[in-house]
């Protein structure tokens, strides 16, 4: 499956009707677990006044989140998509630069508090020397958040802008602490319940919508009914231990000794 056609017109909507950017934003709130995993450790290690590094920034709802909750602080956001960055620079009201920018090659010119990498690397051939350029970026005892497939999501497998079908939870930390960070947490989303609320609200929906669209029609009585269920099983998987998962939430720090 292809998300980016699904993605680009959900733009164009967005860029005819800005005022739908902030009803946007909290519909993915309320449908995607792994924004609420993502934004609890935002939350966590977040400071007022910090810089911001939102890497392969998609529709800037982290920036926002983060210019919103955080209004002192300095947001900085790349991505190959520059349309969208551009859209959402016009749309905020705080300190926001954004650069276009592949992952593997660039490094920004300042140094950053905390930095985000959210379902990119499984899209990048090297990503290791992103994860490199990532380290690069942030400050002293700077963090790094990461959201990626594991190896166990099985649709991570037939999305076709992904260049590895997720990581084994391992590998991805391996490959964090090579580059020079400590790992301050390390996690499986979408376990049990996690899969079986993406199921309900995303991949039945889109399997509607794909046999015809017309079926839209039908999708507001679909959440009506299975979005009271759907949030108990996301709060049950935020509050579990998850032993395995569709997702991987990591936690990582720039480590003191190797710092530059």
């Amino acid at each position: 499956m292809r998300y980016d056609p699904l993605k680009d017109r959900i733009f164009g909507v967005i860029r005819l009707f800005p005022g739908l950017r902030d009803i946007f934003f909290a519909l993915l709130d309320r449908l995607l677990l792994r924004q609420r995993y993502v934004k609890r450790e935002i939350v966590a290690y977040a400071k007022e006044g910090m810089s911001f590094y939102d890497a392969g920034a998609g529709f800037c709802q982290y920036s926002s989140f983060v210019l919103k909750k955080y209004p002192l602080s300095r947001v900085f956001a790349t991505d190959l998509k520059t349309d969208y960055l551009k859209s959402f620079a016009a749309f905020s009201s705080g300190s926001f630069s954004y650069q276009s920018a592949d992952l593997q090659s660039f490094t920004p010119r300042s140094r950053y508090d905390m930095a985000i990498a959210i379902d990119i690397l499984e899209h990048i051939q090297d990503d290791v020397a992103a994860i490199q350029n990532l380290y690069t970026a942030l400050k002293k005892e700077g963090i790094l958040i990461v959201s990626t497939p594991s190896d166990l999501d099985e649709a991570a497998r037939f999305t076709e802008e992904h260049v590895r079908a997720g990581y084994r939870k391992e590998e991805l930390e391996e490959k964090l602490v090579s580059a020079g960070f400590e790992i301050e947490k390390s996690l499986y989303s979408y376990g049990i319940f996690g899969a079986a609320s993406w199921k309900l609200m995303i991949k039945y929906p889109l399997q509607f919508l794909g046999k015809s669209r017309l079926n839209i029609i039908l999708l507001p009585f679909w959440y009506l009914l299975v979005y009271p269920i759907c949030e108990v099983l996301m709060n049950w998987d935020l509050k579990r231990n998850n032993h395995k998962g569709n997702g991987i939430i990591i936690v990582a720090r720039k480590h003191n000794s190797i710092a530059t």
